[in-house]
Order: structure tokens, then sequence, then C-alpha cells
């Protein structure tokens, strides 16, 4: 037990050091807001796909054999339906198991729809995070020595360091950065940074990845590797583009494909921050509705009064998140981005389609990411789990988006036929659209 409470602290103590290393706005506050009431996110019980099959496990309902090569990782991916064809690989030292971290031995990160999974060749752990309808990003590691009972453990504290700052709006979630590395995988940090959404233009993205895939004449700063110190402008990136595989850049017995796919990689990019902005509208309506009853008991006034700045608030995070959605500032794609590890074809055939074959999951890929620019995550638990008063206020400014009522410039992206498909495909497959929708 002493080695454990001592292993712990040390792990919280390097974390503390990696915040402060990456960024000081990034440090936690003393006690973040959603660690009291109504969240209570430390305190509260995780019901998610990963909570799930820890159940089952210790039910023994489902086994997990150990990889000699790989530990629970293989396996762990299928029971958790995460497609090993969305790996994506980063060799900068910028998370937990930051030693074990480099150019020749990069972490590896697999995901789905709720779930991220992050792997280190030698690693102590697997490390894993799921989108929770009620509590957000929750996270977890697998120990990686083999045992009878494979225990997937929730982290809070630790994982809570870097993943609940400034960069995710303050809840906990996830933040993809692209950095200039050095070849012992160190981020150069003086030489700038930023972080990555779908509207990063495509020549600041994957700085400190590897990128597999075409994509003309477009350039990226992925697959770099800068050696010294220094990063000298302009960067000659020529050899890092249309890379196709990985196989004189990693060890191909230690990671289950030889790719870290463009097309992963910016589903990726745009998921994390759906999940987050999410978050926010879950939390901080939650947090504006328990402040109104407070004040509504205070001040005698009748239980169903509703501040002005509590609408304020819930109309704020939903517009964030439905601009967020609709893929607002897109960067322009100018030449075909071709994928090389099949994630693409899996990921198009994974959701709903409508009578005429149409999907929010199909790809366009040569002007913009998504034929249909609406985010698939629409159809997820952790959407429809939104509370009732910010969920009616994200339906009716998407209908008033894709009606063409609205008509802002911000909006400019999106025609009249992609606003009408929009619509067609989601009343074709989205359950409990409001009735205003179907008329």
């Amino acid at each position: 037990m002493k080695i454990l409470h001592f292993r712990q602290m040390h792990v919280a103590v390097l974390l503390s050091f990696i915040a402060l290393m990456l960024d000081p706005s990034e440090v936690r506050p003393a006690e973040d807001e959603f660690e009291k009431a109504p969240i209570l996110y430390s305190q509260s019980k995780p019901q998610n796909r990963v909570s799930v099959l820890q159940e089952r496990l210790n039910q023994g309902e489902v086994e997990i054999p150990y990889s000699k090569t790989m530990g629970y990782l293989p396996a762990l991916l299928k029971a958790l339906e995460v497609p090993v064809e969305s790996q994506v690989l980063v060799f900068s030292k910028t998370s937990l198991q930051m030693m074990r971290i480099s150019p020749r031995k990069p972490r590896a990160i697999f995901f789905n729809d709720d779930v991220y999974v992050g792997y280190c060749q030698s690693g102590e752990v697997v490390e894993i995070s799921v989108s929770d309808p009620l509590l957000g990003a929750v996270f977890y590691t697998l120990d990686q020595q083999e045992g009878e009972t494979p225990a997937i453990i929730r982290r809070t504290e630790n994982c809570l360091v870097c993943h609940s700052s400034s960069r995710m709006e303050g809840v906990p979630g996830h933040v993809i950065r692209s950095l200039y590395v050095e070849s012992g995988g160190q981020p150069l940090m003086s030489a700038g940074g930023r972080t990555v959404d779908h509207a990063t233009p495509i020549e600041d993205r994957w700085g400190g990845w590897y990128v597999t895939g075409t994509h003309g004449s477009q350039k990226h700063i992925g697959n770099l590797v800068i050696h010294g110190r220094n990063v000298v402008e302009p960067v000659d990136n020529s050899a890092g583009l249309n890379v196709v595989d990985l196989k004189y850049r990693i060890d191909p017995d230690y990671y289950p494909t030889m790719h870290s796919d463009i097309v992963a990689l910016m589903v990726m990019e745009h998921q994390t921050l759906v999940h987050n902005r999410l978050t926010k509208a879950n939390f901080e309506t939650r947090q504006a509705l328990a402040y109104d009853e407070f004040m509504n008991s205070a001040l005698g006034e009748p239980d169903a009064t509703t501040l002005e700045s509590t609408t304020r608030r819930i109309q704020g995070v939903a517009d964030r998140l439905v601009d967020s959605m609709l893929l607002v500032n897109e960067a322009k794609i100018v030449d075909p981005i071709r994928g090389t590890s099949g994630f693409a074809e899996i990921f198009a055939t994974a959701g709903p389609r409508d009578s005429q074959g149409r999907s929010l999951r199909d790809l366009d890929l040569t002007t913009r990411m998504f034929k249909y620019p609406c985010s698939y995550l629409i159809y997820s638990p952790t959407f429809d789990s939104l509370p009732r008063e910010v969920l009616d206020r994200v339906y009716q400014r998407l209908w008033d988006i894709l009606s063409g009522a609205e008509q802002s410039e911000k909006y400019a992206h999106l025609g009249p036929e992609d606003r009408t498909a929009i619509v067609e495909i989601l009343r074709e497959t989205k359950q409990n659209l409001p009735e205003y929708w179907k008329q």
C-alpha cells in the first residue's frame, strides 16, 4: 500500500510539472466548480461503455486475453468496439507515460464515437477515457501486468491536472495540440504551438504527430522531427508530406498497424471539440439551474422563476455547441485527402442512413471533411442526455439555421442543398426530434 501511495503521488507531481511546462494557464484551480454540487464529478458513479465493461469483467461475462507483445490492448479494443484502423500516433512527450514516448516509440491513440484508448510501447498501463452522458470525459487505466481479472480503474485527480484546463473550457475533456518536437520527443515550447480542431488550417496541424495519407499540394508539419533545439523558419517538411506508411519510423512488432491515418486525425480533432462542448453545455446548464433554485429559495420567488442570467448562460453554451456541430469556420481543403488504414471506409459504414442512402458520416475530403456538415455525435447518448433546457435551445438553433431562417455569414458554408439534405437525413434517422422539425 505504501508503494502504491508513493507512486500515485509521484504521478500527480509529475503531471503537475507537465501542465506547468506546457502552459501556466492550464493549471487547475484549487477546487473545480464541477467538483461541487450539482455535478459532483469525482463523487458521482459513472455509467458508460467502460464502466459496463468492468462490471462484465467482474462478473465473468467477458474476458480480455493478454498479448505478449501489446498486453491487453488488442482484446480491450475489441471489447470496446474500437477499430484498430483508427490508430493515430503522437511522439511528443505530453501525456501520462511521457518517459516512454519518442519518435521511435510514439504513443498510439485509438477511438470510436465515445471511447479513446492510449497505448505506449512497454507502458505500465493502457489509458482510457470515455464520454460519459452525465460526467463528460471520465478517465481510467488498465494495468499492463498480466493478471487473473484485469482491473479497469477510474482516475480523477491525476488525469484532471491536464484534462480540465481552460483549453477544454474548464471541464473534463481532451485537447489536441500541434507542436514542434525534437529528436528525443521533447516539445519545443519556445517555437510556439496551437490547439487543433476542424478550424485549424491544415498547414498548422499535426506537429508532433505521425501522419499517413495523401493530400496533394497541401502542407502540414506532421512527421517532422527537429534536430537540435531551434526551429528555423521556413521549416522544410517536404520529406514528411504524402507519407503512406511508417515502416521505417516505428517498430512494426509493437503496433497493430503501420498507419497514423490522416482522416482519423481529422475526425478525432472534430470529435474532441464537440465532446468538450457537449460537456460544457451539460455542466453549465445544471449549474445555472441549481443557482436559480438557490436564488428563488433565498428570495422567496416561485420555483419556476428563471433568472435572465441563467437564460443567457444556457443560450451561450448551446450556440457554441451548435457552431461546433455545424463545423463553423472549418479549414478549407484544396486537394483531395485520402487515408491509408481503411478508417474512412469503416467510419462511413457505422452510422444510420436515410432512404436515399445518405448519412452524416459520409465523408467529402475534397473541399471539406463531411459531405453533409452536421456532426454525427447528434446520435450519441451524450447529446441525448443534455438537460432539456439546453437541448431545446440546441434543437431550435439547429432548426433556425437548417431551415434557412438564419442566414448570417457565419453559416454561409451551408448552402441550401446542404441544409435541406441534413434536415431530411435527420428526419429519417434521428429519434425524438421536436415536432416542428417534421412539419
